[in-house]
Order: structure tokens, then sequence, then C-alpha cells
């Protein structure tokens, strides 16, 4: 039987996260993947969970970019789950059949996958994740690796920050995305893993704003009155960063230390506001990881040794380094941290 290789890419899992268990190093071990060795050309089936938003169009062009460099794969196909779980299915059952070497994915639900990743298995075909860790004790065990930046390092890297700018007290707000995603649940474990440490820190209350700016903008329009003293605010996006920072402004609040996020828009604004002192953090979760689960699966189909968690720490934007990040000639919806060559980046996003 001809070898098949599934790569589960996880992004965004949906889901309450009950008892967040943060990937630990000493959980990584290096996998034997000498097994799965095969000649090229390879046949790569790339499932894109979703296109709803300009990070995920980018992430998707990211690994599809890092595969057209490497003339050992010879087929690319592509399939489109448009956020749907059941599609999603029939997507990995699709690309199964078609007797691809490989299969990208992002799950939309780490439960929903178990039994096409276990029907993958059982036709010796190993899967790697990419784009965050796997909780799903199921679904985990039938990974090979796992690729990606963690969201709770996200989350701690800006409450740090936060931390340090604020002097190790302050009353903070913060604003969290979707109630109920991993993500979202895994950031903010993240941040009060840090918050906790210092008693002179106070969160003063903590909004779901669905990494939306004109919902971040309402619900901070409506805490400034009921909060006289705010001295700053963790964000766990850059969207809901901008509709604070609009907030503040059109209250006559001055600004205050804020987390943000490499997203153009807010590195724009970020920039405009140097000279008022106004200053912030942005820590990441590159796009570029989808170009990472290419090299991992490169890896792996030569029979090279992988590690269990292939882990980065958040890559962060500083004042110092914001300069080398800010496209003033992009729209706000290009994401800063890329590998894309200009031309890609001019195809998705245009700019002058």
């Amino acid at each position: 039987m001809r070898k098949v290789f599934v790569f589960v890419v996880l992004l965004v899992a949906v889901g309450l996260l009950a008892g967040i268990a943060v990937a630990a190093d000493d959980q990584v071990t290096m996998v034997d993947t000498s097994q799965y060795k095969i000649n090229p050309p390879y046949r790569i089936g790339f499932d894109i969970y979703w296109l709803g938003n300009s990070w995920s169009v980018q992430f998707a062009e990211e690994f599809k970019y890092e595969a057209s460099k490497h003339p050992e794969i010879g087929e690319l196909i592509v399939t489109d789950s448009q956020g749907q779980v059941a599609k999603q299915v029939a997507s990995l059952e699709d690309l199964i059949a078609q007797d691809v070497d490989i299969i990208v994915v992002t799950p939309l639900s780490e439960s929903a996958l178990v039994p096409v990743v276990q029907k993958a298995v059982d036709r010796g075909i190993p899967v790697i994740c990419n784009g965050g860790f796997v909780y799903n004790e199921a679904l985990a065990k039938l990974v090979v690796t796992q690729v990606s930046v963690d969201d709770y390092d996200f989350g701690r890297v800006g409450a740090e920050w936060l931390v340090e700018a604020l002097g190790g007290e302050g009353k903070i707000i913060a604003l969290s995305g979707m109630p109920g995603m991993l993500t979202t649940d895994l950031r903010w474990a993240g941040a009060t893993s840090i918050f906790d440490q210092y008693p002179g820190i106070e969160v003063l209350t903590r909004e779901y704003a669905d990494w939306a700016y004109p919902k971040a903008k309402s619900i901070m329009a409506s805490l400034l009155p009921a909060f006289p003293e705010i001295d700053g605010v963790w964000s766990s996006g850059a969207a809901m960063t901008r509709g604070v920072i609009e907030a503040f402004e059109e209250a006559a609040r001055n600004l205050v230390p804020m987390t943000g996020e490499d997203n153009n828009g807010f590195l724009k604004m970020w920039q405009e506001r140097l000279d008022e002192g106004f200053d912030s953090i942005a820590p990441t979760k590159p796009t570029y990881i989808g170009a990472e689960a290419c090299l991992a699966a490169l890896k792996v189909l030569n029979g090279e040794p992988v590690p269990s968690q292939i882990k980065f720490d958040p890559p962060v934007i500083t004042s110092e380094t914001l300069d080398k990040f800010v496209r003033l000639d992009l729209p706000d919806s290009f994401w800063a941290r890329t590998r894309l060559p200009e031309d890609i980046i001019r195809s998705l996003f245009g700019g002058d």
C-alpha cells in the first residue's frame, strides 16, 4: 500500500478548555519517522479550514508559497472546508481516497476529526498539527508532531511587558477574544500566570470582544465612565486594541500602555502616536507557521526524526523595531510577520 501522510494543522480549536494544561517541554520527545520515508515527487493534499479573515488567508498562502519553493513537491491538491466541520471531514475522506502523500488540514473541531484521522492512521497515515497544540487526548495520541507558537506564551509575553511598563502596580482592563475558544482561554491563562504574581496589579474587569474592532470600541466606551482610573490594557488581539485606542481618544482620556499584535492597522496607529508617548508591544502568532508546517512535512517525508512538538516563542514587535514591520503602503488587513515575497503580498492586499 502506498504511504499516505496526513498533516493536521490546528489553528483555532472550538470548544471549552477544561483545566488548561500547557504543553510542557518535558513532554517533547524525538519521533522516528524513518518508516514514513518515500521517494519524491510528493503529492500534498491541503485543506484550507477557513478563509474568513485576512490572517487565515495569509496563513494558507504561506504554506502554498513554501510548497512552491520545493521541486520535490510535485502536486498540491487544495480543498476548502469553509469553516464547516462536516465539510472538513468530507474533505479529508476525499483526499485520502485520492491517495495523496500528505494531507494538511486545520481542525475546526478536534473531537470531530478523531474518527477520520484514526482512519488515516489505520491506513499508515501519520498526523502533524500546526498552528496550535492538541488538547484532545485521543487526537494527541495520533499526531506525529505539532508545530506552532503557543497561545499561552502569547498571552504571557504581553502580560509581562504590561506589568513591567506599569512598574508592577496598576489597574488594568483585559479584553479577550471569543468565549469558549481554545485560543481565548490559553491566552488569558498565560496572562493571568503573570498578573497573579503581582499583588499590585488589579484586573478591573475582563470582557469578551470577539477580536473585533467595533465591539472592543463599544465595550471600552462603556467602561471608561465606570473606571476613572485605568493604568493599562491587556488585549489578546490587535483589532480590539485599535478600538480601545479610539475609545480613549474620543473620551479625551490619555492613552495608557496597551498590548497589541502584528496587524498592520494597529501598527500604523501605534506609529502615529509614538511622539505622544504611547507605547505597546506586539506579540505575534506569525502567519509563517504555515510555512513551518510544510518544512516539517518535508522532514517526515525524508524520514528525518522530528520533535513531537516544534514550539516557537512568540516573536515580538516593540517601539524600537516598529519601523521594520509597519507598512504604510499596505492596507490594515496585512499581517507584518510574514515570509511571503512582495509580489504575493501585493496580489493579496494590493496597496499603494
